[in-house]
């Protein structure tokens, strides 16, 4: 009995077809086989900008108000690692104090005027002086009435003398109590302007924080974005090779589905396939069988 015969179809894509993907997946491979380096990793890592010099003037200003010493500063990300021996005072509190010192029962005599005691000895000078001429014409009138000497003159002059002292005191005090109520409302006057002081300081330097953080925050916001597009610029160079893999890969796989395909029929054994039979084999890897026998 004869031997059956065997026979072994081989379909193959164009050469062209099949050079393209093998040096597709080379380039791949090999690609895929070069790890990122340490330096790379990091640039395409996540980063966070550091503080800035106008965030941290912002950062001591407030903790310089707040009677805080001098803030230390991490030298690479800029943000606060400590804080120096401070007063203790904000800066509000002089202003507290100097008011204080206004408010009490001798607060008045910062306020005398130097120049009260001449004031007084001088008005006192013109009161003696007044006195006297009063006196003279006293005495001349008792002499043109011939009273002078008299008991007349004398009840007289004693009731003159002792106005004349009651007016003087009366004038004194007078000066002295002017004197001092100008000086209580000036000690009021200043303590008032104290307490103003305390109360405008802290609002000052709030606003220059306030304007100090503003910029710095502007100034944060620039620095990440850099470092955002820096971090975006550095994926985009590592990705770049599997982009035009990508992109090779597709134009590969493109072209795979309409090329045509080249069949071998191989005999294993047997006898050698009729002409016939070689021209089915041909035409069912060129066409499909179904289009053969449809």
């Amino acid at each position: 009995m004869a031997e059956p015969t065997i026979y072994e179809t081989t379909t193959r894509r164009a050469p062209a077809i099949e050079a393209a993907q093998e040096t597709y997946l080379d380039l791949l491979m090999k690609q895929a086989g070069q790890a990122p380096t340490a330096a790379q990793l990091t640039a395409m890592g996540p980063q966070v900008a550091g503080q800035n010099v106008l965030t941290q003037a912002a950062q001591q200003a407030a903790a310089t108000q707040s009677g805080l010493g001098t803030l230390q500063f991490d030298p690479t990300t800029g943000a606060v690692t400590g804080v120096g021996a401070g007063t203790g005072i904000a800066g509000y509190q002089p202003f507290l104090q100097q008011a204080q010192a206004y408010s009490g029962p001798q607060a008045y005599q910062d306020f005398m005027s130097p120049y009260q005691q001449e004031v007084i000895n001088t008005t006192l000078a013109e009161f003696d002086r007044q006195k006297q001429i009063q006196q003279q014409n006293l005495s001349a009138g008792a002499i043109r009435a011939g009273a002078f000497g008299s008991g007349r003159e004398g009840v007289q002059r004693a009731e003159f003398d002792a106005l004349s002292g009651m007016n003087r005191a009366a004038l004194q005090a007078q000066l002295l109590q002017q004197g001092f109520g100008q000086a209580q409302t000036a000690a009021g006057t200043a303590f008032g302007q104290q307490q103003q002081l305390a109360s405008l300081q802290p609002s000052l330097v709030a606003t220059g924080i306030q304007q100090l953080g503003g910029a710095g925050t502007s100034n944060l916001a620039y620095q990440q974005a850099v470092l955002d597009a820096q971090r975006g610029q550095e994926q985009l160079l590592y990705q770049e090779p599997y982009t035009r893999l990508g992109i090779l890969g597709s134009g590969i796989a493109s072209q795979v589905s309409g090329s045509p395909t080249m069949s071998t029929v191989t005999q294993q054994g047997g006898q050698t396939p009729g002409a016939l039979s070689q021209a089915i084999t041909s035409a069912a890897g060129a066409y499909g069988l179904g289009s053969l026998f449809g």
